[in-house]
């Protein structure tokens, strides 16, 4: 594969749980270390001359921040980061530059577009969860090529409330509505980690054990969950991402 970097921003503290879900947006992108630009937004801030024109498209990883915690809640560099990542929303939406924001991303997406992201419903806990496609998903390209349901691992206590003005609905499941939108035609975003598989899961379960998304007493339950789980088809999201932009 030739052409233009992605530009992969992570937001993950944890040494060990960023180079894992690094490592894993390669894998499941089908991206070689080449074709990545890496920057953790925990250590470094983006760079003042960045010029979207030069990557092919923007991955953002998930992370322990909730963008609906008020600012007495977030350490310094939990509102570091997300100042970073919404302030290249606007010229990511004015360029309809490619974007897929992965759990963490699609709170930022939404409440850039000004929607409700918070606490109130639709939290998932940390296991696999049913996805299913909605009519305009079955016909969005990101999807081609994919059954109209499959499972995806999640994890996550705030959430989107109400779909973006203007946003496309894509992807939706039981306990949570909005699993996948697209604003414009290229910016997309989703609440699952379509770069996670049952291993991802187990070691973010490990590092994140007493960050409140789960019972510390729930661990090992759960790795067992997400090991078992078969969530091969959620990856080809971000590979159909890659592959149709890079």
């Amino acid at each position: 594969m030739t052409g233009k970097p992605f530009l992969i921003l992570q937001l993950r503290p944890e040494d060990e749980a960023a180079d894992e879900e690094f490592a894993a947006f390669l894998r499941k992108g089908g991206l070689p270390a080449g074709r990545a630009r890496r920057i953790r937004l925990d250590r470094e801030d983006l760079p003042a001359d960045l010029n979207l024109s030069d990557y092919a498209g923007i991955l953002v990883g998930g992370g322990p921040g909730c963008v609906s915690d008020p600012p007495e809640k977030k350490s310094p560099a939990e509102a570091r980061i997300e100042a970073a990542i919404l302030g290249l929303m606007p010229e990511v939406m004015a360029r309809d530059h490619p974007f897929m924001g992965c759990c963490y991303g699609i709170g930022i997406l939404a409440h850039h577009l000004g929607a409700p992201v918070s606490k109130a419903r639709y939290g998932e806990a940390v296991g696999p969860v049913l996805c299913r496609m909605t009519e305009e998903g079955a016909a969005d390209p990101v999807l081609a090529g994919m059954p109209s349901e499959f499972p995806a691992l999640v994890g996550h206590k705030e959430a989107v409330q109400v779909l973006p003005e203007g946003a496309v609905h894509l992807m939706t499941s039981a306990p949570c509505p909005f699993q996948m939108i697209r604003a414009g035609q290229n910016v997309y975003a989703t609440q699952f980690h379509p770069e996670a598989d049952g291993d991802s899961f187990a070691l973010r379960i490990r590092v994140y054990r007493d960050k409140g998304y789960f019972h510390p007493d729930e661990a090992d339950r759960l790795t067992d969950t997400v090991r078992s789980a078969d969530v091969g088809l959620s990856g080809r999201v971000l590979a159909n991402f890659v592959a149709r932009y890079g």
